[in-house]
């Protein structure tokens, strides 16, 4: 049978045709332009659909159900996307839209549970029931599956994991609280942190790393530190700290099998991965009494959205 999943972000909407083992056939994207009308946007993603199976030669008619990854609240039962900031989207019917242009089944769910239920069914995660996916990017996301059942809380609006507090009174996060885990582990948090890092040690070669790259980045610090720079060093080692607190927060609370983790941080690849994994074996409760939690990075890539958005539709 052959799903559909659609990725839909800030700048664009992704969408690729998936079947029960796996196999992504064909993928396409379009623009988002977020500025537009919420039914303007929805006739796109139809439209991509329809596209991508012509290629495949799929008649749409064969398509077993469209499912949709969404970043922001979204209540999975009603279909409907309570709010989206990155999209500017307010009490949108999506399903009911959509539906307008397609005649099969469509479940929609937030992003960062949708990338949790590609990574479990087919990514790190395959074979397990308890997972957490933590992707580091703009903000920090959480998918959390225990037991085989993706946890949304009431109304969708839960798994909210990267607004745990962190420190009461401590950085600004974008959801207007202070001290939360994305304010201090997200990739916009270590771009912050490496900047004042870099006005306060100009000698840095960090500075120089950024140059290269013509901007500060989520990898100038590593790609310094890696070089033996010192202040680099203390901004990356900082950073895990900030990244494993977290994780042992969702561990304490979970005890999942995986953490896998996404998001452009994670191409620092094992690494990252070692560092972060020592401190959850040393710091979650029990430590080594305990189940031991294995920490991992996420395989699925930028088509994360996609495999996990068409799982949605698989699971109904």
């Amino acid at each position: 049978m052959y799903y559909i999943g659609i990725d839909v972000g800030g700048m664009t909407i992704k969408a690729g045709i998936v079947d029960e083992n796996g196999k992504l056939y064909i993928k396409d994207a379009v623009p988002t332009l977020p500025e537009r009308h919420y039914s303007e946007i929805v006739r796109d993603m139809a439209e991509l659909c329809k596209s991508i199976a012509a290629k495949q030669g799929i008649d749409i008619t064969e398509i077993a159900g469209v499912g949709m990854g969404i970043p922001g609240t979204i209540n999975s039962k009603a279909g409907v996307i309570t709010y989206s900031n990155n999209i500017n989207f307010e009490k949108v019917p999506i399903v009911k839209e959509f539906g307008k242009y397609i005649k099969c089944p469509v479940y929609i769910n937030n992003d960062a549970n949708a990338a949790a239920l590609g990574e479990a069914k087919f990514g790190s995660g395959k074979g397990s029931r308890d997972v957490v996916f933590v992707t580091l990017g703009t903000g920090v996301g959480t998918g959390i599956i225990t037991e085989g059942i993706l946890l949304e809380g009431k109304m969708g609006a839960g798994a909210e994991g990267g607004h745990i507090a962190l420190k009461m009174g401590g950085e600004l996060c974008s959801c207007g609280k202070r001290g939360c885990w994305e304010a201090y582990a997200s990739a916009t948090a270590i771009i912050r942190q490496t900047r004042k890092a870099m006005e306060l040690h100009p000698e840095s070669l960090m500075n120089a790393e950024a140059e290269k790259e013509g901007k500060v980045s989520g990898r100038t610090a590593f790609n310094a530190a890696k070089k033996g720079d010192v202040a680099a060093k203390k901004v990356v080692d900082n950073y895990i700290k900030y990244v494993a607190e977290g994780i042992i927060s969702m561990v304490n609370l979970f005890r999942p099998d995986y953490v896998l983790i996404g998001g452009g941080i994670s191409n620092e690849g094992d690494w990252l991965m070692q560092k972060i994994q020592r401190r959850v074996n040393r710091y979650s409760f029990g430590g080594h009494r305990n189940p031991k939690v294995y920490v991992r990075k996420a395989v699925l890539g930028n088509d994360a959205g996609i495999y996990g958005a068409a799982a949605l539709a698989m699971k109904k």
